[in-house]
């Protein structure tokens, strides 16, 4: 059985860190390339991280670009995101995403973990 469980979201102030973690089972973890999504109350959801599966290459939006850190440990079936200088504008539920595109399209999502940055 596929699961994803986020964990690490909460309350924090603007300028703040958080590091959000995704626990992976249920499938070969290391060929999935993995990524963060996010969606905020009334909005669609939205890219925000990814890693590859082979080299373990990063990707981000502009939105997050030099503040968000995508990582992974292909030992113990974890991905990670470290947000630092938090804005308002982060603010949403964080989805961790396994995915691979190679022959069959397979992807996988978690439950959401949820992120408030607020004074």
């Amino acid at each position: 059985q596929v699961r994803l469980v986020e964990s690490g979201g909460g309350l924090v102030q603007p300028g703040g860190s958080l590091r959000l973690s995704c626990a992976a089972s249920g499938f070969t973890f290391s060929d999935f390339a993995m990524n963060w999504y996010r969606q905020a109350p009334g909005k669609e959801r939205e890219w925000v991280a990814s890693i590859t599966s082979t080299d373990g290459g990063t990707n981000y939006p502009d939105s997050v670009e030099g503040r968000f850190t995508i990582s992974r440990d292909n030992h113990k079936n974890m991905v990670y995101l470290q947000m630092n200088s938090l804005k308002y504008e982060d603010t949403a539920a964080y989805f961790c995403n396994a995915f691979m595109g190679a022959g069959e399209v397979q992807s996988y999502w978690g439950q959401g973990t949820q992120v408030i940055v607020s004074s």
